[in-house]
């Protein structure tokens, strides 16, 4: 199937893959834009992949206050090469992420960052609130990996839902810049602020 030169240029602007790839996007999916862009997200995430464990000594340090000063964030953020660390890409990506750690709170970058106590005392709380169901054991384990999974998702940034796409994790949203700047991105660390508010 041939494709427009106009839907390539199109494509091109809404996604910042190459020509060719979006070329081949839209003869893979009959011509729609939707399709394709889901097309090239899929095939970027999949090469994404295999930068994940390229060291990232370079990046930066960003902050976001929310509106009305009651909020705010600091960020550090990692990629490869001082020259992707400068493009504006890269500094829209740890902007997207810094707004989004003021809005959802998460606790932790990923689920290898919680405390082990903290993970066994989540667990232990979670098993007496299954046990108070009655359930025989074997089921009660169950009900705590799925609640454990729950507990991952709303205190794990990585695995947090997008604030601006709920349709993608963070994890998947960083992975589309990861496709797009062609280096490892890793969130280094993060501490939110709340007016009033202390954690222990």
């Amino acid at each position: 199937m041939s494709v427009s030169t106009e839907d390539v240029k199109k494509l091109r602007e809404m996604t910042g893959a190459g020509v060719l790839d979006c070329k081949k996007a839209l003869q893979e999916t009959g011509g729609d834009i939707e399709k394709a862009i889901e097309f090239l997200r899929k095939k970027g995430i999949a090469g994404a992949s295999k930068k994940l464990h390229r060291e990232t000594l370079e990046g930066m340090v960003d902050s976001y206050i929310h509106p009305g000063n009651r909020v705010g964030v600091l960020l550090e953020v990692n990629c490869e090469t001082d020259f992707v660390a400068r493009t504006d890409d890269f500094k829209t990506l740890v902007h997207d992420l810094a707004m989004h750690i003021a809005a959802m709170s998460p606790r932790y970058v990923s689920r290898e960052d919680i405390p082990a106590d903290v993970l066994e005392k989540e667990k232990e709380i979670l098993r007496e609130q299954a046990r108070q169901t009655g359930k025989p054991d074997h089921v009660i384990e169950k009900i705590v990996e799925g609640r454990l999974e729950k507990f991952f998702e709303e205190n794990c940034l990585l695995e947090q839902n997008f604030v601006k796409n709920p349709d993608m994790t963070i994890e998947d949203y960083i992975k589309t810049y990861i496709a797009k700047l062609g280096e490892n991105i890793r969130v280094k660390r993060f501490i939110r602020f709340e007016l009033g508010k202390y954690e222990s």
